[in-house]
């Protein structure tokens, strides 16, 4: 039986809700899949040849901001080191977004194209998948982060460049309707965010009408020079008391003391705020900046 991607959320929810496949569909291979897709998720995260040499341009990275990308190529071995709670925070999303491939099959849609090597303009990169013939990604979110694919926004405060990194993907396949699926990974909900570039009543073409093409040949201008681009955000006040802090987006990169040598960490009630200029010392401990990145 051929499915359509617009009934996947439900079809998944029905099938874990009934705990019953749909007749056409064969369970244990969908299984066997999910252990295989694990195994190797696993045998990829501890490779012993694993290369430590990140500074290259790739399609899971091309739709951040211009500054970042330079830091990849100019810094990436002199960047903040990850905490070990964050790569296993990064090892349950594959996990999780694995589970959410296999709840598709398991629920009767068609999954395509797992890992299909693509490249444009000499950038290489691997899809997830097609669904049900749609070019999809598969992302696991925090709850924050999956309000933007729940009501479509994703367009307008995409701060990880997942629009230019499936433009890419849609670029090397000729496709102009790519979408995401993702999973809220704190509370289990799905939802399906469709975009469709050809669509004349879509209210994201503003954002969508680059050419991704035309946008990796800017980028790799961009790397080629020994000079920065400017910053991807400037630092904006912290309150009244003068003092200024990182853009929320800077808080999360791993090149934000490369941007800005004077940073300094402090623990408020509302988590870390990274200040780039203190005019008054704030009334709260301050934190080495190597325990909150």
């Amino acid at each position: 039986m051929s499915r359509k991607i617009d009934t996947l959320v439900d079809d998944i929810y029905n099938l874990v809700s009934t705990k019953e496949a749909p007749k056409d569909v064969d369970l244990d291979a969908a299984i066997e899949d999910f252990g295989e897709n694990i195994k190797a998720l696993m045998k990829k995260e501890f490779s012993r040849e694993k290369s430590n040499d990140n500074r290259t341009l790739r399609m899971s990275n091309i739709g951040r901001k211009d500054r970042y990308l330079w830091n990849v190529v100019h810094n990436s071995n002199t960047k903040e080191d990850l905490m070990p709670h964050t790569y296993i925070k990064f090892m349950y999303g594959h996990v999780v977004e694995e589970l959410l491939l296999f709840l598709t099959k398991a629920a009767g849609h068609q999954v395509t194209d797992e890992q299909k090597r693509v490249e444009v303009n000499g950038i290489q990169g691997s899809m997830d998948c097609k669904i049900d013939g749609v070019l999809t990604d598969v992302k696991s979110t925090s709850s924050f982060g999956f309000k933007k694919f729940k009501d479509g926004s994703l367009a307008y405060d995409d701060p990880f460049g997942y629009i230019g990194q499936i433009k890419g993907y849609a670029h090397a396949e000729g496709v102009s309707e790519y979408g995401w699926l993702a999973i809220d990974k704190s509370n289990g909900h799905v939802t399906y965010l469709k975009y469709d570039e050809k669509d004349p009543n879509n209210f994201y073409k503003d954002v969508l009408s680059y050419d991704a093409g035309e946008r990796i040949e800017h980028i790799k201008a961009v790397v080629a020079s020994s000079e920065p681009p400017e910053k991807c955000h400037e630092d904006v006040p912290e309150g009244k008391s003068g003092n200024r802090k990182l853009h929320v987006e800077c808080s999360y990169c791993p090149y934000k003391t490369i941007c800005w040598p004077n940073l300094r960490a402090f623990s408020y009630s509302k988590g870390p705020v990274f200040l780039t200029e203190v005019v008054k010392e704030p009334n709260v401990p301050e934190i080495p900046l190597q325990e909150v990145t």
